[in-house]
């Protein structure tokens, strides 16, 4: 046989045809995708995944409606809207060493022996990670990951708020958990939210809202957690005023007419220091 003859008879790579996913792992590659680069277009999905439009269409609507992006004009897009909260794992690498920082000057207000409760912000996630080095607590939490951060911890007693788990934010949420978040009454609360606006913090979704309105209300002392980027950020729903926490925490990237409409409002707050910027 000739070398001729041989590549007329060897297949083309350039026609191999493109492996089948299951919907589980085309929604999983989805996903990965738009947390990594932040958004995607349709076609360039179609191409990767080797389906029509029509199914892209129909994977990002059930990604949607399970958390974990926003469909936009021609893709999809992990950012937050007013109606969506990007999922815990975009949130976790977003504004990481202001969320650091707020933490850091959270950690001084938590005495050994306190009952504390912590949201299932990422915000306040640095904070349940740096807790067991100042002593011994009993953590109250509706965070999948701050149980996780804990569990073996010694000198933590983690008592975790069950009910319906949502994968997007890693968290157990809704009325049920915040039914038995009433049943507790803690000293101090950390908490977090999606948006500040006009004096008033706000969230995108109701479930949320319900569960942190109920650990605001099992804490004798509420600490609002909340980097710069959230302040004139818009939400659905109202929260609370800034007014009904005891201290509100920043970073010191908040612009100062921020500071000033607080100081207007009556809010004590805080500002913390990015740990590189204090030489």
């Amino acid at each position: 046989m000739t070398d001729t003859e041989g590549a007329a008879d060897a297949p083309d790579a350039s026609q191999a045809p493109v492996t089948k996913l299951s919907p589980k792992d085309r929604h999983e590659r989805i996903s990965d995708r738009v947390l990594a680069e932040g958004q995607v277009t349709i076609e360039e999905l179609v191409q990767e995944l080797g389906v029509s439009q029509m199914t892209v269409h129909r994977d990002l609507d059930t990604l949607e409606h399970q958390g974990w992006l926003r469909k936009v004009r021609g893709g999809a897009t992990a950012a937050p809207s007013a109606l969506f909260e990007s999922t815990a794992r975009w949130r976790g690498n977003e504004q990481v060493a202001a969320k650091e920082a707020i933490c850091e000057a959270a950690l001084a207000l938590a005495e050994p022996g306190q009952a504390v409760i912590i949201d299932d912000s990422s915000t306040a996630l640095p904070l349940a990670r740096s807790l067991a080095s100042r002593g011994a607590f009993t953590v109250i939490t509706n965070s999948l990951q701050v149980i996780n951060e804990l569990a073996e911890e010694p000198d933590i007693r983690v008592i975790a708020l069950g009910g319906e788990y949502h994968a997007a934010f890693n968290a157990f949420l809704g009325m049920s958990t915040a039914d038995i978040a009433r049943s507790f009454r803690a000293d101090i609360a950390f908490l977090s939210t999606s948006a500040v606006d006009n004096g008033h913090c706000y969230h995108q979704a109701q479930e949320n809202v319900l569960v942190k309105r109920a650990l605001m209300a099992a804490a004798r002392r509420k600490v609002l957690l909340v980097d710069h980027s959230k302040f004139g950020r818009q939400a659905l729903y109202e929260l609370a005023p800034l007014a009904d926490f005891d201290l509100v925490i920043s970073d010191e990237h908040l612009p100062q007419e921020e500071q000033e409409a607080l100081q207007s409002l009556g809010v004590r707050y805080e500002l913390a220091t990015e740990r590189s910027r204090r030489g």
